[in-house]
């Protein structure tokens, strides 16, 4: 079994009372010139009334012991709208009445097998504000690997998950972007963004 064994069979419209995960909002607004608009946007179903953020991005750094590099922890997923492997942070929907932060440290466990603790906590961030109002939290996780369960982690996916978990060391994850885009990946924004910034930084002497 292999991820790239992964592919869309087909595709259509999708009728509202099918939909599980999302729907379609027909938006009416008002322009700064006092003009009624409309807008149309896509939203989740599944956030709860008492939770800010659909879903947490977790930002991991573990410091490879032969090289002593630091290096992102990242997962490879099959995401069918793009119909691609995707190069991804870990990341999941928040549960309801659950923090961003304790979404991360279960998501991490589940998806990675890795146990850690929350450092940070980025603002709430919009994934495309002009298309949907869906939105995360990043969640800077420490993860101690001189505890038993880092040493040999055991991810805990469900029956419809499939990830491969890989580290790519953070000095370089610019060019590593490039070559797995060239591979044939689809790089997610979280991830292509981090990386530009740490390009930007090292152009600059930041």
């Amino acid at each position: 079994m292999s991820l790239s064994d992964a592919k869309v069979l087909s595709s259509g419209p999708l009728p509202d009372e099918e939909a599980k995960w999302i729907k379609l909002t027909k938006i009416t607004y008002q322009d700064p010139t006092g003009t009624s608009r409309l807008w149309e946007s896509a939203e989740r179903r599944t956030r709860s009334a008492n939770t800010e953020v659909d879903a947490v991005g977790i930002l991991a750094v573990l410091e490879n012991p032969t090289t002593g590099r630091r290096e992102l922890l990242l997962q490879k997923q099959f995401r069918p709208p793009v119909n691609m492997i995707t190069i991804e942070v870990p990341a999941g929907l928040v549960d309801a009445g659950e923090s961003a932060e304790e979404a991360a440290v279960r998501e991490l466990r589940e998806e990675t097998g890795y146990v850690g603790v929350p450092t940070e906590t980025s603002p709430i961030m919009y994934n495309d504000a002009g298309f949907c109002n869906t939105n995360l939290r990043m969640v800077h996780v420490s993860i101690d690997m001189s505890l038993p369960e880092n040493k040999d982690p055991k991810p805990q996916l469900e029956e419809s998950e499939f990830i491969d978990v890989f580290t790519a060391p953070l000095d370089n994850l610019w060019e590593e972007c490039k070559r797995l885009e060239a591979e044939g990946c689809a790089i997610d924004a979280r991830v292509a963004s981090l990386a530009e910034g740490i390009f930007v930084a090292q152009q600059l002497k930041l």
